[in-house]
């Protein structure tokens, strides 16, 4: 297999993002050479997405032209893993013969040994529920700077919507020490910054066993950002995505105490309605999230919130999608991510009858969006003249005489500087533009005790 070539596209969250390092990894384990063309590779990868329905439809349309390519050269590798394999499996394969291996997000590890079977002439569906070994190999991480680390996977939510627990499985939560084991090769590599993942983190250790004399659970992740937040060399701890029914007080106190876990938080309240959330399955209210909102505010006045929200949820009255017009007013959140409601395969509210028409869902998501960009802007606003440390990532690629990082609070932030000196830097910046969901500034250097003058 020796000089092979492979190419991955992936689709999707972060965790497909994270998942596609580690499959990476493998394929540079075993010989192969990662190349930027698709039409320069031996080995196609899609790293699929069934969130939305566009997402899905564009796999298909990749993998047609991919399809025909094989036809004439058979030696091709054609491979489809993530949600889309797991939601379809065997019929992918009626849909696209020239397929070679079929493989859900909990097979990612796997890949090598699936390989050899494809290699061996077989075709491949690997889509059957597994309990997930700790992985020992290394991703491939598309960032020297920053990197993911996945600490729990699956779900056990049963949203209405949602097709991840159908196709990520059951929640599955790594040990700590695995996690933090990872991490310190990460720090002794150079990384600067490590988001940590789940697709509902803060359910994390669920699965895992103890009691502490108090009663709770011995293993939340409150206590594993504890465990793991004093790692030699990660200046900068993040987390995502949070589920309202399980962000407690106890986590908001340990980020507002413990200084590398920055004060920016990703929690999505899907819709400002009682009785939508209800009939998403949700486990929570518009109230409940609210509290957990002023409660962060409380403990860190300015910390960054973003979330996520669908409108045109079967159902979906206009007052009802106004309390969630109403609730991104009061709230002001510093990004939402917005999307109109999308049956997908085997969910419940898929097949409801009160499904509404695409003009209503395309108006509604046209006026959150409004409103969205004007609270966005709001909150830039206190960014100006102010100083925020930035982590420098890359170089803009808009504008080669500038680099680009975030701030603690998640920002894109621009200013002037040579990429060769500053990536990996944590660097003071002056803001000196706000926009609603990136900055520029300049970099500031220290001239003596107190004193700082612009580069």
């Amino acid at each position: 297999m020796t000089h092979r070539r492979y190419h991955i596209t992936t689709f999707g969250c972060q965790m497909n993002k994270a998942d596609s390092e580690r499959m990476a990894g493998i394929l540079d384990d075993i010989g192969f050479e990662s190349v930027e063309d698709p039409y320069q590779a031996d080995l196609i990868l899609y790293n699929t997405c069934t969130i939305r329905d566009n997402a899905e439809q564009k796999v298909y349309s990749y993998l047609g032209r991919q399809a025909k390519r094989k036809q004439e050269n058979p030696n091709l590798t054609l491979i489809v893993a993530g949600c889309v394999a797991q939601q379809e499996g065997e019929a992918l394969l009626r849909r696209v013969p020239e397929l070679d291996l079929v493989m859900g997000p909990q097979h990612a590890n796997r890949l090598g040994d699936l390989l050899e079977q494809v290699l061996e002439g077989n075709q491949v569906v690997a889509t059957e529920p597994v309990h997930i070994m700790e992985d020992i190999t290394k991703p491939r991480r598309d960032s020297k700077i920053t990197a993911w680390v996945n600490v729990i996977y699956g779900c056990n939510e049963r949203c209405s919507y949602c097709v991840v627990p159908g196709v990520r499985g059951v929640e599955q939560s790594r040990t700590p020490q695995a996690i933090r084991e990872e991490m310190e090769q990460l720090g002794q590599q150079g990384y600067q910054e490590v988001t940590l993942l789940g697709q509902n983190i803060d359910a994390y250790g669920r699965d895992l066993p103890g009691i502490t004399p108090e009663g709770r659970r011995e293993n939340t992740f409150t206590d594993l950002l504890y465990f793991v937040h004093d790692v030699e060399g990660i200046e900068r701890l993040r987390f995502a995505t949070s589920h309202p029914r399980y962000f407690t007080e106890r986590l908001i106190r340990a980020c507002a105490e413990l200084p590398k876990v920055c004060k920016h938080f990703h929690i999505p309240f899907q819709s400002g309605d009682n009785e939508v959330l209800k009939a998403m399955r949700r486990g929570y209210t518009h109230q409940r999230y609210r509290r957990i909102i002023n409660k962060i505010r409380d403990y860190m006045p300015d910390a960054s919130i973003s979330a996520d929200a669908i409108v045109g949820f079967p159902g979906e009255t206009e007052e009802q999608f106004e309390h969630t017009l109403e609730l991104v007013d009061d709230i002001a959140f510093d990004q939402l991510n917005t999307a109109a409601y999308s049956p997908r395969p085997g969910t419940e509210a898929a097949v409801w009858d009160n499904q509404l028409s695409e003009e209503v869902k395309s108006d509604r998501l046209q006026r959150l969006n409004h409103l969205v960009a004007i609270k966005a802007q709001e909150r830039s606003q206190r960014y100006l003249g102010r100083m925020e440390t930035v982590l420098v990532e890359d170089q803009n690629p808009k504008d080669q005489t500038q680099v680009m990082g975030r701030t603690d609070g998640n920002r894109l932030t621009f200013f002037p500087g040579d990429i060769h000196q500053l990536k990996g830097q944590l660097v003071e910046v002056k803001i000196t533009e706000t926009r609603a969901f990136s900055l520029t500034g300049e970099q500031m250097i220290p001239v003596g005790a107190g004193h700082t003058i612009s580069v």
